[in-house]
This record gives structure tokens, C-alpha cells and sequence, in this order.
């Protein structure tokens, strides 16, 4: 029999059930129909390999099986008696241990995943779209996603990838049902239950140094091949965690571009095509901040490990970095900065140096737009010009300060209002007596 055929079948051996070595053996030894004395050295070397929580992907357990030393011998060496007496099926349940544990829903074939999202497979497929025809042939009102580019400082931009109602639809289930038993790491604040960017910005509060530093282009940084990895670390076979994650991912047409304005450098512009023509998580889409701190846990324990070891505290609100300490934190900030930076590189992130800043008692630290010397409290500026606004509301009437021309500007006051009752209580009373005087009805 050919070697190929061998190679497959033990293929779908490895992957066919719950990895351990005796297991892994009996699979082998069914699918060969004889005890070989070396399938289980071979299982052995696949656990070590791939380990004994989540599912390879099959190509990788045929590339491995083809370029295995001692399982290419034993095919020359018994290339006449060796036959396929059985070929296993994929498996019907879930091994990972964390599946268990987080109890997130048992799905394991493509079909138990449309009917678990209210589709039929071929639904499924155009959601995902694993071939990527949304990107290749666009068609504007077959689009998944509506898009809107902001400017941001330093002459960048920042793209907002809307899904449409039947697409989110679709990813606030897998937001509630699966990302949602999934625990965040204890430093990461933001998109979490609980948690807020008070909660971010308080262990750095009265500290002798802060150190911020800030990740650049910190969404589309998460490729569609890693949030299908994470959905297989939850314990979905391959298939469905494709197909988990090509809803959960989107690449961006070429032609969402064409309207940038001239402002913005050229060779940044370039750079941010080819980033987000790659399937990547949309900011805008339910599922991104929670699949963004999965992917960052790593992160998150490695930069929390280095803190403790310098007496310094560490807290991430998305891709806001805070880091701050005491006297010895501060003799050793700028090796431990370069420490930080190098670790963002080795989990593929990138840092934007200039939002970097060491920020000592003497002059204000802030994190996220919030003041942190001695307590919590918005930037004064910040205040001013809001009750600036609002006071003029009261005299003047709210349509002179729309100038932005929003659609719902009452909410726009009473978000930014009820923002900073939320951080500084005395002084959002003190907004809210004076938002609760605007004659809205002369709109």
C-alpha cells in the first residue's frame, strides 16, 4: 500500500479521540489491525509534539508523520505487510480539559455548528468565508461589515469594521455562549465583566513612577490562523474552529481605502492595506476585545510575572499597557521598558514609542485619560471645556454646540456626563444639575 495512504490513515488515527499515549496506541493498532512494536514510540513522540490539549491541524499531523525518522524506516522495513484494516472516524465529543471546565457548548462536526448558529451549512460558509471571496469579488450590499475610517493623532487612521445585524447576530452568541466562560487574566480590564478603566487606572494611583506604553494597531494584529487556534485550544476539532473564527475574522476590500484623505502618510496608508487584507479582528465586532484578551493571556502572565519581579504593578485596559512601582521601580524602569518591549515583539505585537511615557510624581501621570497622582480624577481640561459646553447648552440652546452635526447629541452629553460621575462623583453631580437645565425642546 502506498506510503501515502498510511500516513493519512494514521492521521486520522492521532486525531480521533481524546490524546493520551494508551489511547493514541489503541487508535494506531485498530487502524494497522497488528500490535507494531514501534506505534508506541510513535505516540509518544506525537504527545510530545503537539502536547495533550488541543487538536493540531491535520496537515500538521501529516507533515510530522512524513518527516518522522523512525516511522519512515518502519514503512521501508515492512512495506509488504503493512495494510489500513480500519479507518477511523473524526471524534463526537470534546477532549480539552478547558472545555470541560469553562463548559463552553460541545460542538464537533460543521453540521451541529450551523444548526447551533440557526443556519444551514452553506449560510455558515458564506459567513465565514474561508476563501475569502467577500475580499476578492466585492459586492457592496453582499457585504458582512459596514466600514468607517477615523483620524487618529500622528497623521494615522483607525478603521471601524461594523458587522451587519444578521453578522453580529451571529457573533454575540458565540461572544455570550463561548468567549463568555472563558476567565480573562486578573490584569486585564478592559471588555471584562466587572471591570472598567477605573479599575485599570486605581493600583496606579499615588505611585512614585508610571510607565504607559501603548500597542500599535493592536486588532487587526490578531490574524484569522491564531483565533482559530484559539478555538481549538477550546477543544473544536478543526473544521468548526475554522469556521468559528472566519465569523469572528474579516479581511478588509482594497477599495475601503480609496477615500483616505491626503493627509495621511503614504507609506503608513500602504502598510495599513496589507495589514488588514489578511483576516483579522474587526474592531467593532462583539467577539474582537474578548478573543483579543484570550490571545493576550500569555502575554498578560509573562508581563505580570516581570512586574512582581521588580515590585511593580501591571494592568492592561486593550491595547493600553500600565505598569508603575515605587522607589526600586524607578531605578530600574528604563532596562525594564526595553525588557517589556522586546516580550511585546516575541508575542508579535508591536509598540507605538510615541505614546510611550515614564511619568514621575512630579509631573501629572495619567493612564487612559485619566489623572493619577493622587486619586482618580479626569484631566481639569477635559472638565472645563465639557461644562463649558454644557453651560452654554443652558443659554444658548444645544443645537449652537452640535457642531459635529451628531444625529443623537443629547445621548452624546449624557455618555460624557455620566463618564465622569462614574470617575469623580461631586464633580458629575455638579455636570449632571446643569445637563438636567438644557431646554431640549428648542431643537
Amino acid at each position: 500500500m502506498p506510503d501515502s495512504s498510511l500516513i493519512e490513515a494514521l492521521a486520522r488515527a492521532l486525531l480521533a479521540g481524546e490524546p493520551t499515549p494508551n489511547l493514541l496506541f489503541d487508535r494506531c493498532r485498530r487502524t494497522l489491525g497488528r500490535r507494531w512494536r514501534w506505534l508506541r514510540p510513535l505516540a509518544d513522540r506525537y504527545l510530545e509534539k503537539f502536547g495533550a490539549e488541543t487538536w493540531p491541524r491535520h496537515r500538521e499531523v501529516v507533515q510530522f508523520l512524513r518527516q518522522d525518522v523512525a516511522l519512515r524506516r518502519a514503512l521501508l522495513k515492512y512495506s509488504g505487510e503493512l495494510t489500513v484494516a480500519e479507518w477511523l472516524v473524526p471524534p463526537s465529543k470534546m477532549f480539552a480539559s478547558c472545555a470541560r471546565v469553562w463548559q463552553v457548548p460541545a460542538i464537533t462536526s460543521t453540521g451541529d455548528l450551523a444548526k447551533w448558529l440557526g443556519l444551514n451549512q452553506g449560510g455558515l460558509r458564506w459567513f465565514a468565508d474561508l476563501k475569502g471571496l467577500g475580499y476578492k469579488r466585492r459586492e457592496p450590499r453582499l457585504d458582512h461589515y459596514r466600514y468607517r475610517i477615523l483620524a487618529k493623532r500622528f497623521d494615522s487612521v483607525r478603521l471601524i469594521e461594523a458587522p451587519k445585524a444578521r453578522m453580529k447576530d451571529l457573533q454575540r452568541q458565540i461572544l455570550l455562549w463561548i468567549l463568555g466562560e472563558v476567565p480573562p487574566h486578573p490584569a486585564a480590564h478592559g471588555f471584562v465583566k466587572g471591570r472598567s478603566i477605573r479599575t485599570f487606572v486605581a493600583p496606579h494611583v499615588g505611585k512614585r513612577i508610571v510607565l504607559r506604553i501603548d500597542l500599535r494597531d493592536f486588532f487587526p494584529t490578531f490574524g484569522g490562523v491564531r483565533i482559530q487556534n484559539v478555538f481549538r485550544t477550546f477543544g473544536y476539532p478543526e473544521s468548526v474552529a475554522d469556521l468559528l473564527g472566519g465569523v469572528c475574522t474579516n479581511a478588509t476590500p482594497p477599495d475601503v481605502w480609496t477615500n483616505v484623505g491626503h493627509d495621511v502618510d503614504l507609506a503608513r496608508l500602504a502598510e495599513l492595506r496589507r495589514l488588514y487584507a489578511r483576516p483579522h479582528l474587526p474592531q467593532g465586532a462583539p467577539t474582537s476585545p474578548a478573543l483579543a484578551n484570550v490571545c493576550c493571556y500569555r502575554l498578560d502572565c509573562r508581563l505580570a510575572a516581570l512586574s512582581e519581579s521588580v515590585g511593580a504593578t501591571y494592568t492592561r485596559y486593550a491595547d493600553d499597557l500600565a505598569f508603575s512601582g515605587n522607589r526600586d521601580f524607578e531605578r530600574r524602569v528604563e532596562r525594564f521598558s526595553v525588557t517589556v518591549a522586546a516580550i511585546l515583539l516575541e508575542e508579535g505585537f508591536r509598540v507605538n514609542h510615541r505614546k510611550t511615557r515614564v511619568m514621575r510624581q512630579g509631573v501629572r501621570q495619567y493612564l487612559a485619560g485619566l489623572v493619577t497622582n493622587e486619586k482618580v480624577n479626569v484631566v481639569r481640561r477635559d472638565f472645563d471645556l465639557l461644562k463649558a459646553v454644557l453651560t452654554n447648552c443652558v443659554r444658548f440652546g444645544p443645537e449652537s454646540q452640535n457642531r459635529d452635526r451628531r444625529p443623537d447629541f443629547r445621548s452624546h452629553l449624557h455618555g460624557k456626563v455620566s463618564f465622569v460621575e462614574m470617575i469623580n462623583p461631586v464633580k458629575g453631580n455638579r455636570l449632571r444639575d446643569i445637563f438636567e437645565r438644557i431646554p431640549w425642546e428648542r431643537e
